[in-house]
């Protein structure tokens, strides 16, 4: 049976645009997603499956099924500006509150919920996102990076204890959730390590004129998709072009004392043989701007600094904005270190 959804059929005056895949998860991928969907109706979200706290972990912990919670998101980012499209999207992000806090709903977001009924139903997890995308209007397609549910596992550099101190160690820390707050991490991992990548996410991105990788948590939500090896080999050999979209908070827990160069060596110390043509960065986020530059021309690309912040305190970016430096990236408008 076909899917059919209001608006189906037109573009809502979005021109077609380039065919772009958009990789990462959470708060980092919804925000190049909501960039993206004003340049191109030809957007594929893919989206990390490691996440385990909250509603996803609790759902995939008692379903055995994908966490759902990066998978909606990205599917509300993707909503159509319509009445249908905006009321959907605020749909999929409700969340359950009881006034005793005791429901089983608790915390629940309800397209978790929704996802992981489709997913029942249908028997198959690429169906359900496609089902649960045309019930949205979302403009674009969202995919798992792997139809297996994964777990992060990072290395922690933890001081000496005792009262006269002692060496430091490494200490393994497991579980997405965990990985985020343990503090700056040195090496992460997935397991199982050779798990399938997704098919359909693999045709995509050898079909793509461009693969969008970040914003987003640099550990738990962007370099995942260059430790699955199948996913890793497919962003390597694939033709289309390649942007990396840089966090406006270079120093979070999990990247505590990284600069905006680090971030790009740990991507490079992941996957060598990885290769980038542009590079978006934020100004203001870049400390180490000469060296910064120098290190992206090490992974082949040329940078583009470009004001893609919102306007207030919080590091976030804003749509249009990046919108914009995204535009000029895929038309061949940036030059290296250049700035507008």
């Amino acid at each position: 049976m076909p899917l059919i959804r209001p608006g189906a059929g037109t573009d809502g005056g979005t021109p077609k645009g380039p065919t772009v895949v958009a990789l990462g998860g959470g708060h980092g991928l919804a925000a190049s997603l909501s960039a993206l969907r004003l340049l191109t109706n030809e957007l594929t979200a893919v989206v990390t499956v490691a996440d385990d706290g909250g509603s996803s972990g609790g759902l995939r912990k008692d379903f055995g099924v994908l966490p759902p919670g990066d998978l909606r998101m990205a599917l509300a980012a993707l909503c159509d500006d319509t009445d249908w499209g905006r009321t959907w999207r605020d749909v999929m992000q409700h969340r359950f509150h009881s006034p005793s806090g005791m429901s089983g709903l608790e915390n629940h977001a309800m397209g978790n919920l929704l996802i992981v009924t489709l997913w029942e139903l249908l028997g198959d997890v690429v169906d359900g996102l496609r089902w649960a995308g045309a019930l949205l209007g979302a403009r674009g397609q969202v995919l798992p990076m792997s139809r297996v549910p994964l777990t992060i596992e990072g290395d922690v550099l933890v001081a000496g204890g005792g009262a006269h101190g002692g060496p430091a160690r490494t200490e393994t820390i497991r579980g997405q959730a965990a990985c985020a707050v343990a503090g700056r991490l040195e090496e992460v991992r997935l397991v199982p390590e050779d798990a399938p990548a997704c098919p359909e996410t693999l045709s995509a991105i050898e079909l793509a004129d461009w693969v969008v990788l970040g914003p987003g948590s640099w550990y738990t939500s962007v370099l995942p998709h260059l430790l699955l090896p199948q996913m890793r080999q497919a962003l390597t050999d694939t033709p289309a072009r390649r942007c990396l979209t840089m966090n406006l908070a270079v120093d979070t827990k999990e990247t505590a004392g990284m600069t905006a160069a680090d971030h790009l060596r740990a991507l490079r110390h992941v996957a060598p043989e990885f290769t980038v043509d542009a590079v978006i960065a934020d100004e203001a986020s870049v400390a180490d701007r000469d060296e910064f530059v120098r290190v992206a021309a090490e992974l082949g690309a040329e940078v583009l600094f470009d004001r893609v912040r919102s306007a207030g305190y919080r590091p976030v970016h804003d749509a249009l904005r990046l919108a914009g430096a995204y535009h000029e990236v895929f038309t061949g408008g940036g030059s290296s270190g250049g700035e507008r």
